[in-house]
């Protein structure tokens, strides 16, 4: 079948790894320009450029921006950047895949162990509440209009107790509410938004949860496939769920877990 997507702009929050990373070298593959959003020290940039340079290979083009995702003045910076580079070429995808936040239990005996309220606010900020944002920047410069696609990775967390996964929890429940409120407030502009729900994946994200490796055995336990759900698997969904076939399909959370999530 003949891919007739018009080549766009993809952009990515949270490109340097995981998900992120798949997703930029899946969607220049397909024919996507990729802005990418991350944050990384020195020693992670040389990745960084690996994934550059994959995406020039690949004949397209890449422009990625070090900064925190969660600072508003940062992220008017980018968007007005983007503007800039994208020549009046549309965003056709904005994908949210940000993991950044606290793990600590709620309840500890020592007050410094436990989850702050700092700590929580900061969790549902980057991880979730910041998706809203970057939506209300890229619409109102009129960068993402119809037939755009919104995607926010959620996990099975959203409804599943993890040792200290409390905060994020809580944070891929609110994305999952901002995706319905956003697939209702901008279906009229002709712009679809899904919450992605990956299988449990082998990410840098994975490891900083306590008894990740736990979490790892049960899941590749109760997959039929046998195996752990990996980024590439989430990508080339996601390049074919930005097809123009998939418009109506919005406001739901999508399992892309090889039936991790039906087999109990």
């Amino acid at each position: 079948m003949t891919d007739t997507t018009p080549a766009r702009w993809a952009l990515i929050l949270g490109a340097s790894s995981g998900f992120g990373e798949a997703a930029a070298r899946a969607f220049a593959a397909a024919g996507w320009d990729i802005f990418g959003v991350h944050l990384d020290r020195r020693q992670g940039l040389e990745h960084v450029e690996e994934i550059r340079a994959a995406i020039a290979a690949a004949g397209r083009q890449a422009h990625f921006f070090n900064v925190n995702a969660a600072d508003p003045d940062k992220r008017r910076e980018v968007v007005a950047a983007m503007q800039e580079f994208a020549g009046g070429s549309p965003v056709g995808v904005l994908m949210h895949s940000l993991a950044f936040g606290t793990l600590k239990p709620f309840i500890a005996d020592d007050e410094k162990d436990a989850m702050t309220a700092a700590q929580m606010d900061m969790t549902l900020d980057v991880m979730a509440h910041s998706l809203v944002y970057w939506t209300q920047d890229v619409v109102r410069a009129g960068l993402l209009g119809e037939g755009g696609r919104i995607y926010a990775m959620t996990s099975a967390g959203d409804g599943i107790v993890w040792k200290s996964y409390g905060a994020v929890s809580a944070a891929k429940s609110a994305l999952e509410s901002h995706i319905r409120q956003l697939a209702f407030e901008l279906a009229p502009r002709g712009i679809s938004a899904l919450a992605i729900k990956a299988g449990v994946t082998d990410t840098p994200a994975l490891r900083k949860i306590p008894g990740n490796d736990a979490i790892v055995d049960g899941a590749r336990a109760r997959n039929p496939a046998g195996r752990l759900t990996t980024p590439e698997d989430v990508a080339r969904c996601l390049v074919d769920l930005a097809r123009p076939g998939t418009a109506w399909m919005t406001g739901c959370v999508v399992n892309v877990d090889g039936g991790e999530n039906i087999a109990g």
